[in-house]
């Protein structure tokens, strides 16, 4: 066992919001900061250029392999988990979108006793975040790091496909992340100048040479050192080597949603049974770590497309090939853009505070690949939208399965164990068959690939769902934050029970977000920090407090 210097702080998980928390306590330069990152350096020219990612998904790079337990619901299939191990954590394999949610979620949360995180409280830190395209305004910020912008897919069906939303009776909105977060809109990307841009871009790299930061890649924390009921350091392993680092101020979890509750209860903090079952004395029984996980579950319904698409012709392999070289080498060309560019947020019954549905649109066949005339054939072009459930009675649990650190988290989701959970997919699916039967999609639409004509009855629409639906990848909420006994944080994200101690990331979320979770994950890392340096909180928007005027 080595032993390192010791820090003031620790920050275990270099994701979004373990970024942002070791940039903010390093601009003191009298505090010394370790991060430490299970995964690499974020090198791979597939994280930078945005249509990278399709490859990374494809081959699960930078990623920490999980894939939930087998899905009774969901016939009995083991669900994709993916989370991302690299630094930036998921914000480097994550499909971009930048989407705050609804401003009625952060007041469910403080309703529900997350104080200090209604919405007026958390859009100064939201607008903190970003660096907007269309610059600063009351609702969006200008001059942030993470730098976002409209999308840029110039896809001729977008602008027939908002019509069709209109046809169908759906409202478009102008800015989903502004005034007005419900309709349909154009989608928001983290990315600027041809570039993905990560926390670790926008955060962690702009720090990297201040001499108070120390940054260890490849370095896989196996446990919290707790002395009595104080955290006061983290034992690691790098090289093949064990090394304890002391941290004389806090511990600080940013591990993400299954490794954080992980971490802990390696640690001997989570449900005193279970961890005795693994074989783990526990120093604080908290029952909460680990439960109350909960996801997005989407499903993809999508057409032939009567015409080629821009992006099937892109993908011809000398083009596509070029294109990449572009992207690498100038940061421009259609690499840098996504064949998306809509999102939906909608309420199926008027008298819901949120939307219960998101909805994505796709611009190209989920079997969208290279072709190559003579070689390859080209692939049958396609287009959709995938319907989300956003907030799902349904949750999940993170549990261990050996004592052992390097042994994968059990990872229970329990999709559709409620039963109110199904049917809302099942409407989410007539919807889309709706809008996209519209007159402003003739001229685009081919026949039904999935469900498929023969998918008729909800009975019929519900077993195919069972069949197919997928994670949106927004897994969150299994450490949350608020004043109840079984929340296992206090509302400024420290574990209760314990000292200098803490968990920030998306597992502090008390419940989901109707939208992406990336941004949000963001603003708790940027309010977390003010929490953990002891300074004055940026004051309640005024505009919220005009708005409920």
């Amino acid at each position: 066992m080595t032993d390192n210097k010791e820090f003031d702080y620790i920050v275990v998980g270099a994701g979004s919001a373990g970024c942002i928390v070791a940039a903010r306590l390093t601009e003191d330069p009298n505090v010394k900061v370790l991060i430490l990152e299970a995964g690499g350096k974020d090198t791979d020219p597939l994280i930078r250029i945005p249509l990278g990612l399709g490859k990374m998904h494809e081959g699960r790079k930078h990623d920490w392999g999980y894939d939930a337990e087998a899905e009774a619901r969901l016939d009995s299939r083991e669900i994709e988990a993916m989370r991302g191990k690299v630094l930036g954590g998921s914000s480097s394999i994550n499909v971009m979108a930048y989407v705050r949610g609804h401003m009625g979620d952060y007041d469910r949360w403080a309703q529900k006793g997350a104080q200090g995180w209604s919405y007026a409280d958390v859009l100064p830190y939201l607008k903190k975040c970003e660096n907007w395209e269309d610059g600063e305004s009351p609702w969006r910020g200008g001059s942030g790091p993470m730098k976002t912008q409209w999308a840029r897919n110039d896809d001729p069906l977008l602008t027939d496909w908002k019509q069709a939303c209109v046809e169908a009776g759906f409202g478009l909105t102008n800015d989903y992340n502004g005034e007005q977060p419900e309709g349909f809109g154009d989608s928001q990307s983290t990315i600027a100048g041809g570039r993905r841009c990560s926390a670790a871009y926008a955060y962690l790299h702009p720090a990297s040479g201040r001499e108070n930061l120390t940054i260890e890649t490849n370095a896989h924390a196996s446990k919290v050192i707790i002395e009595g009921k104080r955290a006061v350091g983290v034992e690691y392993e790098q090289k093949g080597q064990k090394i304890t680092a002391r941290a004389g101020r806090e511990v600080i979890l940013s591990g993400g949603v299954f490794n954080s509750p992980q971490l802990l209860m390696l640690s001997g903090i989570g449900p005193a049974d279970h961890l005795r079952e693994i074989g783990i004395e526990p120093v604080i029984d908290s029952p909460g770590v680990g439960k109350n996980l909960q996801d997005h579950l989407a499903v993809l319904v999508h057409y032939a497309r009567k015409t080629g698409s821009p992006f099937q012709e892109l993908m011809r392999f000398d083009r596509i090939a070029l294109a990449m070289i572009r992207a690498f080498l100038f940061n421009s060309g259609p690499a840098t853009v996504l064949p998306s560019g809509l999102h939906g947020y909608i309420k199926t019954r008027p008298e819901l505070a949120v939307p219960d549905l998101q909805f994505l649109f796709r611009g190209t066949s989920p079997k969208a690949g290279m072709w190559f005339p003579g070689f390859a054939k080209k692939y049958e072009e396609g287009f959709g939208m995938r319907p989300v459930l956003l907030h799902p009675e349904s949750t999940g649990e993170i549990l261990l399965r050996s004592k052992n650190p390097k042994d994968k988290p059990r990872i229970i989701q329990n999709f559709l164990d409620s039963p109110n959970d199904l049917p809302k997919l099942v409407e989410g699916v007539k919807i889309i068959r709706d809008i996209i039967g519209q007159s402003a999609l003739d001229k685009w639409r081919g026949r039904e690939l999935a469900p498929g004509a023969d998918i008729k009855s909800d009975e019929d629409i519900a077993g195919w769902i069972k069949k197919t639906a997928i994670t949106a990848h927004h897994p969150s909420c299994s450490c949350p934050m608020g004043i109840t006994d079984e929340k296992p944080l206090d509302n400024e994200c420290r574990v209760k029970g314990a000292e200098g101690l803490r968990v920030v990331d998306a597992s502090a979320m008390p419940d989901l977000v109707s939208g992406n979770i990336n941004a949000c994950v963001l603003m708790i890392g940027e309010k977390a920090s003010d929490h953990i340096k002891g300074t004055k909180m940026l004051s309640p928007s005024e505009v919220m407090q005009k708005t409920a005027a």
